[in-house]
């Protein structure tokens, strides 16, 4: 994991813990004293967290680090990166170049989308009883999207918030299962790698990897990637993985159409 993931993972910890969760209480204070890292011992980082020690250590080994020593090796990079998409202060200026950056990171999917692979998830989601959608914050917000589009056609499908109970259901998961993942650019299985991903493909889910990354085409832990072009910037993003969301709402919904002639 490299810094500018650690902060996103924060996040997650933080919109998916109950408000009394003590990850979520940790995430929160570490995302907002991230300087302090440096200059603390896991005790005095504890002390000043109000939590034990073995509750910052577990809170390590929950977002997928080794140990606090890892978490601090990674906070001694500063890189926090936030791009804007016109340098001009003129306010009609900003929208009118980002609004045209939002449409033309659109068009690259229209041009880049193969629809044929579209059309071969939706057969599979309407052929598999076990179905899951997973994402990462703006990513995971697509599948909640996706998942709610679903519903209103019939077909129910999990999705889980907290980054780790995904990977848990990835763990569990079996070849009975479908399992749909948006990542933007390709890194999602940086945050984290299921042990049980690594069993032969035969006794694992299905797996279709949505992303711009066309470097993940060679990985093996998916059966099938659906490839888009894109920047990769903020305008892109996650406009680019909803247009994709709903293109296969839309086609499931011709599927179903096609079924009841």
């Amino acid at each position: 994991m490299s810094y500018w993931k650690l902060p996103i993972v924060f996040l997650s910890e933080i919109v998916s813990s109950r408000s009394d969760s003590t990850n979520g209480y940790i995430a929160s204070y570490i995302l907002g004293h991230m300087h302090e890292l440096q200059e603390c011992s896991l005790r005095e980082l504890a002390g000043k967290i109000n939590v034990s020690p073995s509750s910052l250590s577990r809170f390590c080994r929950d977002i997928g680090l080794h140990d606090f020593i890892e978490l601090k090796e990674l906070s001694s990079d500063n890189s926090y990166q936030f791009s804007l998409a016109s340098p001009s202060p003129d306010l009609s200026l900003i929208r009118d170049e980002f609004t045209s950056a939002v449409q033309k990171s659109l068009q690259k999917v229209c041009r880049s989308i193969d629809m044929s692979k579209i059309r071969k998830l939706c057969c599979d989601i309407q052929k598999y009883n076990q179905v899951a959608i997973f994402g990462v914050l703006k990513s995971e917000g697509v599948a909640m999207n996706l998942q709610a589009d679903l519903v209103l056609q019939g077909k129910h499908v999990v999705t889980k918030l907290p980054y780790s109970e995904q990977l848990d259901y990835l763990e569990g998961a079996d070849e009975k299962s479908l399992i749909v993942i948006f990542s933007f650019k390709g890194v999602y299985f940086d945050y984290g790698f299921p042990h049980d991903m690594r069993r032969p493909k035969s006794k694992r889910p299905k797996i279709y990897f949505i992303t711009s990354d066309p470097n993940s085409e060679a990985a093996q832990q998916y059966d099938e990637v659906i490839w888009f072009e894109s920047d990769q910037d903020r305008s892109s993003h996650p406009y680019q993985l909803q247009l994709i969301a709903d293109l296969i709402a839309q086609e499931y919904g011709h599927l179903l159409l096609e079924g009841s002639k």
